[in-house]
């Protein structure tokens, strides 16, 4: 018998939908009122299941296939839209038997399963190279070129994305490592243009849906963010927060129940903001800060540290 719980913000985020299914699988877990941490769990042994997820994530599968690991047979995860899929290239490296069927956007494992360690190289995050793509993007004159990031195909939404918006971007240095496709991203300054980003684009870049809005809001035309509900959930309301705060710097930016509207080319301007906490928030906002006439103040910044250490350090860098 143990307790799980986590920091402010993780005890806000709904726990039931990685509790159900594990509870599916036999799992014994009390959970507080409305199902959110701390969370007290018997261990014991646990059932295969095939689950249908409601919603395409990379976490509750990745939760589940853990899970299935230790249950004896197959254990199945089917999905409404294809998630990132770093898990099972992972699982599979280690030695557990892991099938994907594409057609059904299902992966399962087999169990029990016998892991054996690997050396494995880990790429740069596609979603903190993110930020870095969009300055380059936004800012005039300039150019980037972001080494050594993982362009799983199930993580590059954000590439096709800002290639919607017509961004320069170009991968180069193509290889693999550990299983998982690397790349060098080259970003180079230039005008940009609204889209629609939504349907099953969405599993493939949710994470990178704030600093899209920073795009969005130098881009010419209406850019739609949709079937993005998820954003709710986050380390805050990413919807909401993001509509207020770029609200605040000028953009002509609304908030829709599963995403955002924002109307681009209206300049930016300084303000005093807030992260509400939430790293990509944080990032976010830098990032705009960047083409804002006049000096932006983020306060509860220093929450960019919980994913990316390095964050102000090479943004200082870069503005060298």
């Amino acid at each position: 018998f143990f307790t799980m719980t986590g920091d402010d913000s993780l005890r806000t985020r709904p726990m039931s939908r990685v509790v159900n299914p594990l509870r599916e699988m036999g799992a014994t877990i009390w959970h507080r009122s409305g199902g959110y941490a701390p969370l007290a769990i018997q261990g014991q042994q646990l059932k295969p299941i095939h689950y249908h997820s409601p919603i395409a994530s990379a976490q509750v599968k990745s939760c589940i296939l853990l899970a299935g690991l230790m249950a004896e047979g197959k254990t199945t995860v089917t999905e409404p839209a294809r998630s990132r899929d770093h898990s099972e290239r992972m699982l599979s490296a280690f030695g557990a038997e892991v099938i994907v069927d594409e057609e059904t956007k299902s992966a399962s494992v087999v169990g029990p399963a016998t892991l054996t360690g690997q050396k494995v190289v880990v790429p740069g995050d596609i979603s903190s190279a993110a930020f870095w793509m969009v300055a380059a993007a936004i800012v005039p004159g300039a150019e980037l070129v972001i080494e050594n990031v993982g362009v799983n195909p199930t993580r590059t939404g954000i590439l096709e994305a800002l290639q919607m918006m017509g961004a320069d971007v170009t991968l180069e240095n193509e290889r693999v490592a550990t299983g998982e496709p690397v790349a060098d991203i080259r970003v180079k300054h230039g005008p940009l243009k609204a889209c629609t980003i939504g349907g099953d684009l969405i599993p493939r870049l949710i994470d990178e849906v704030p600093i899209l809005a920073v795009a969005a809001a130098f881009a010419e035309g209406t850019t739609v963010i949709q079937d993005a509900e998820d954003l709710r959930v986050k380390e805050s309301d990413r919807i909401a927060v993001m509509a207020s705060e770029l609200g605040k710097m000028g953009a002509a930016i609304s908030e829709r129940p599963d995403g955002l509207e924002i109307t681009g080319g209206k300049p930016l301007t300084g303000a005093e903001v807030d992260s509400y906490t939430d790293h990509r928030i944080a990032m976010s906002l830098a990032i705009a800060a960047l083409n804002a006439k006049g000096t932006t103040t983020i306060h509860r910044a220093e929450a960019a540290s919980i994913s990316y250490p390095n964050f102000v350090s090479t943004l200082q860098a870069i503005c060298q």
